[in-house]
């Protein structure tokens, strides 16, 4: 804890500037002290008024500018526009003690009046003249000092003699800038809630182990990040020794204990000094009004249009620390009691029960490490706003000694770079999962966190989830998947069409599930970069046709999509997760899969065609070799044909122009030499083994 001199609050979390007002009875001595300041001398002849005196932040101990107001006459609006105001009077007039009273009911009565007076003014008393009297007025004005409490303190000067007029004015830029009255309540003698509250959670912040003590290595690393000045041991020991001697539980294994650490705080407001109080309230991102301020919390971060937030290295390394430290019993999961002491640096519990349904959890329903990590990776992604106040509450700028929460944010370039490129740095891929209410949506989303029917039925309604993110391999590469269930609508709306992969799913146990996919396919899909991919869900279920012209794998070829893929959640084990690996490879490589649909768009003609013309000429080459033209059902001509013919054949050649029509070709595949000289082998390997079915044939005739 400081105990010596260090750097003053920064000047950014105090006021641009201090304004000092003077009031008082007059031949007080109001205008002579402000110009025994400037001058650093008595005036010989003292003007009825001294014109406002600006002192430049430069020669200010708070280095901040100073205006100094004198008062005359019945100027209110001056009062409205004071920061500070030093009540005047003259230690050898009785007169004028007797004033203060009544000019503080004025204060009070003008307050009460208008809205313009902060009600928590500070008010200083000011006692001039000291050098006519012998003796000290405090026991005079000490009655009123503690009848009103807005006083913040009493000092004695001569304008004369130049005694004070520094400490004068220093003390009322120090009571602007480090005011008592929200951190301390004089009639309690004890700190005020709101201050006890602020500081406990910079205890908690500090305390890195968790263990409900602030160790040597801990204060002094506070003390470097407030003052910017370590402590050598003997200081730290003194500190703890003050400690020990005032209260009984203060220290503990040689750490400072919360108590503690209130208490010295309290005494440093007790003795005069709540600037180091203020210091670290400060530094840790509070205004005059305990507040965190919307600077500390919501720093400037700029995000084009078409990018997308996630966390950096630095990001992710300080939130396994932090699971680290709450995970108490080292289970690599966040029990409710351990969740519930990592969020009391939170002025509100920020994750609700829905949270346990987007991320992944252990078998009692407590959030893993993992699932932890990708709770704060969609929150960057989906609202970095919200994300970066959580990272403040957390004290990320503090602990990493950076400058704000933005530098744990990376915003990614935008998506058409990566297109232009042909590759990514993106780590999460978001995914709109689509369909019919009941189609299998949700079943699609837990199954990405590893629940199978069984655990998804135990699921409240009240606590289901519209989001599902977890890590996906894909090339050995981690990367997030993030799910988002589509609630059925007649048209999408802009937001709900922007991701980077499209999951249409439908049942297959309903005939009306597909009509959907298809139709929300059309409207939005069907001529956009976007990849889509169609799951056929409840696979376990009796599969009936589809109430559509065209059956599901028929509309995934004609619109050159890869063939619906058969899912289920109702499995004994986690359900499989190649679907999402698929997913999140196109969302990676999008430009594949349009180049794949283009491709098949160009050549799908052409490949058709080609291959019935192989077909063709592999029956002509046939026929040419034979003579017989009879019908006989019983000549070899008769028994090549009715083969070529056949139901087995007819199937043989279906699934070859299947497998060739859906095979994953691109531009470049079509460009190659090697694709065409492994089809040209292929056709040659078909035409000679038919060649020699015919001569086998022949022989036995």
């Amino acid at each position: 804890m400081r105990t010596g001199g260090g750097r003053p609050p920064r000047a950014a979390d105090m006021k641009k500037d201090v304004r000092i007002l003077l009031v008082g009875e007059p031949r007080v001595g109001k205008t002579s002290l402000i110009m025994s300041l400037v001058s650093e001398e008595f005036p010989e002849e003292v003007p009825p008024r001294a014109e406002e005196i600006t002192i430049p932040a430069d020669v200010t101990p708070e280095r901040v500018p100073t205006h100094i107001v004198d008062y005359s006459g019945n100027e209110y609006s001056l009062v409205g526009e004071a920061n500070v105001i030093c009540i005047v009077y003259a230690v050898n007039n009785k007169h004028s003690i007797d004033k203060v009273g009544v000019t503080f009911f004025h204060y009070s009565l003008f307050q009460w009046s208008t809205s313009k007076v902060d009600p928590q003014l500070p008010l200083i008393l000011v006692g001039n003249k000291s050098d006519l009297v012998e003796y000290s007025s405090m026991e005079t004005i000490l009655p009123i000092m503690n009848q009103y409490t807005e006083i913040e303190t009493c000092v004695e000067c001569s304008a004369k003699n130049l005694k004070n007029i520094s400490e004068l004015f220093y003390y009322a830029q120090k009571a602007v800038l480090h005011p008592t009255g929200p951190l301390y309540c004089p009639e309690e003698k004890e700190m005020k809630p709101a201050c006890i509250k602020a500081l406990t959670r910079i205890f908690k912040i500090s305390d890195q182990d968790n263990d409900g003590t602030l160790n040597d290595a801990e204060l002094n690393f506070f003390q470097r990040i407030c003052f910017n000045t370590p402590l050598a041991p003997q200081a730290l020991e003194d500190v703890k020794n003050v400690v020990r001697k005032h209260i009984s539980d203060g220290v503990a294994d040689s750490g400072l204990t919360l108590k503690g650490f209130l208490f010295l705080h309290t005494l440093f407001i007790q003795r005069g000094r709540h600037e180091t109080t203020w210091t670290v309230l400060r530094r840790f991102g509070y205004d005059d009004d305990l507040d965190l301020t919307p600077e500390y919390l919501f720093p400037l971060l700029k995000i084009p249009p078409d990018c997308t937030t996630e966390l950096n290295h630095h990001a992710y390394l300080f939130l396994q620390s932090t699971f680290d430290k709450h995970d108490l019993d080292r289970d690599c999961a966040l029990s409710p009691d351990e969740l519930k002491d990592l969020f009391k640096v939170f002025p509100y519990i920020p994750w609700g029960p829905d949270v346990n349904n987007t991320v992944c959890t252990n078998e009692r329903g407590w959030i893993t490490y993992q699932g932890f990590l990708s709770q704060w990776t969609l929150t960057t992604y989906l609202d970095v706003q919200r994300c970066l106040e959580y990272l403040g509450y957390l004290g990320y700028s503090i602990l990493t000694e950076q400058e704000s929460q933005a530098s744990a944010i990376t915003v990614t370039r935008d998506k058409k770079i990566d297109l232009q490129k042909k590759q990514t740095q993106r780590n999460v891929f978001r995914c709109n999962v689509i369909g019919m209410k009941n189609c299998g949506k949700s079943g699609v989303l837990q199954a990405l966190l590893g629940r199978n029917l069984m655990r998804q039925k135990k699921i409240r309604e009240d606590h289901k989830s519209y989001y599902a993110i977890n890590t996906v391999y894909v090339y050995g590469q981690e990367k997030y998947l993030l799910l988002h269930d589509i609630s059925e609508s007649e048209f999408l709306t802009e937001a709900e069409i922007i991701c980077d992969v499209v999951c249409l799913v439908y049942d297959v146990s309903n005939p009306k599930s597909f009509e959907y996919c298809a139709r929300i396919f059309k409207q939005h899909f069907m001529d956009s970069r976007i990849p889509c991919l169609i799951i056929a869900a409840k696979s376990d279920l009796h599969e009936v046709k589809q109430e559509y012209s065209i059956s599901p794998t028929d509309f995934c070829r004609k619109h050159k999509m890869p063939p619906p893929q058969a899912f289920t959640c109702n499995t004994a084990d986690a359900p499989s997760k190649d679907i999402f690996v698929k997913l999140t490879t196109m969302a990676m490589y999008p430009e594949d899969h349009y180049r794949d649909r283009l491709s098949r768009d160009m050549g799908h003609t052409d490949r058709i065609e080609n291959l019935r013309k192989i077909w063709v000429f592999l029956k002509t080459a046939f026929h040419a070799r034979l003579r017989c033209m009879c019908t006989c059902n019983r000549c070899t001509f008769c028994i090549c044909q009715n083969f070529l013919n056949s139901d087995l054949l007819q199937s043989v050649k279906n699934k070859i122009f299947t497998a060739v029509l859906n095979r994953h070709v691109t531009q470049a595949d079509l460009k190659s030499s090697t694709f065409w000289l492994r089809a040209s082998f292929g056709a040659t390997v078909f035409a000679v083994l038919g060649f020699a079915m015919y001569k086998a044939l022949l022989k036995q005739r």
